[in-house]
């Protein structure tokens, strides 16, 4: 179904890709005859959490973005499980087994169901966050799938989002995770805190464009009662096992961007995967947290433009 978008002056296709009663849904801002770029979110985030201006700046380049929401977020799938992530946090703490209702490997193969609904063989990947490790076991498992892979602001080594994360993230992931029902003023005032923490020191987020599109994203999936989606990918990535040997694998020629002083996971990540995989280049921005604003985005973006040109 053909819908045009209320912020971005763009069209675009969306809908569900299903395997084993699993639906994920995915948006898909064509153009069909330009070169397709997957994008791979992080934990939590909807698909509609993708910022414009990346979008914008991949259409004016003559990709066509793909973008969908992970399973337990947006309007994918969502699972029955309510984990702990207190006691799931103190077991992976003390290196006990983890038990999750799915892993990251399934995640990835969710991305490339999308991709196989939408008869793309091959595509650019990016990924940030979660959605860079998702990322790294599609490259390394389907690897003939894969044009580019671009990480942003992820992790190979320990497998969890406590990997480098200051002490004000960790608390606000695990309340996060424990928040069911929460009005629009709760979300609103939770995301105001969340950005603030991880996003550029001493941008004024608190706009009304800001809060129109925190009230949108909220209205998108006001009606799924259940609020453990959050929880349960966490448990995912907590659960998951160690993916330095599928990282050293990979051989697509690969982007690695980082912030400089990313209170979510440390910028040793990616000095780290840097020397793990062959064909990669590493650029790490001074004044980068962990999002991809566009003040951030315009250091990379030529950087960014070459890779994907290939």
């Amino acid at each position: 179904m053909r819908k045009i978008c209320k912020t971005i002056p763009m069209k675009y296709d969306e809908g569900y890709a299903e395997r084993n009663g699993v639906k994920i849904f995915y948006r898909d801002y064509g153009p069909k005859d330009a070169d397709p770029i997957l994008l791979v979110h992080g934990l939590g985030a909807q698909l509609v959490h993708w910022p414009e201006h990346l979008i914008n700046f991949l259409l004016e380049n003559n990709l066509r973005p793909i973008t969908f929401d992970n399973r337990d977020a947006g309007l994918s799938s969502r699972f029955k499980k309510k984990p702990s992530i207190v006691l799931g946090y103190l077991r992976y703490f003390f290196r006990l087994p983890i038990k999750s209702e799915y892993t990251l490997n399934d995640m990835a193969k969710d991305a490339i169901d999308v991709l196989d609904h939408l008869d793309i063989s091959k595509a650019h990947i990016l990924g940030t966050s979660m959605g860079g490790m998702i990322s790294q076991i599609i490259c390394a498992k389907y690897p003939n799938r894969v044009k580019t892979f671009t990480l942003i602001a992820s992790t190979a080594s320990i497998p969890g989002p406590f990997n480098g994360a200051t002490k004000e993230v960790r608390e606000m992931m695990v309340s996060r995770s424990q928040s069911t029902n929460p009005t629009i003023d709760d979300v609103y005032q939770r995301e105001l805190k969340w950005v603030g923490l991880i996003g550029m020191q001493g941008k004024n987020i608190d706009t009304p464009k800001f809060r129109e599109d925190t009230i949108n994203n909220f209205n998108r999936i006001k009606d799924i009662k259940d609020g453990y989606g959050y929880a349960r990918q966490l448990t995912a990535i907590l659960s998951s096992k160690n993916r330095i040997k599928k990282v050293k694998s990979i051989k697509a020629k690969t982007l690695l961007i980082h912030g400089k002083y990313d209170p979510v996971l440390n910028v040793k990540n990616s000095y780290f995967m840097n020397k793990l995989i062959v064909n990669s280049e590493l650029m790490v921005i001074p004044n980068m947290r962990h999002l991809i604003e566009e003040e951030i985005l315009d250091q990379f973006k030529e950087k960014l433009k070459l890779h994907l040109s290939i």
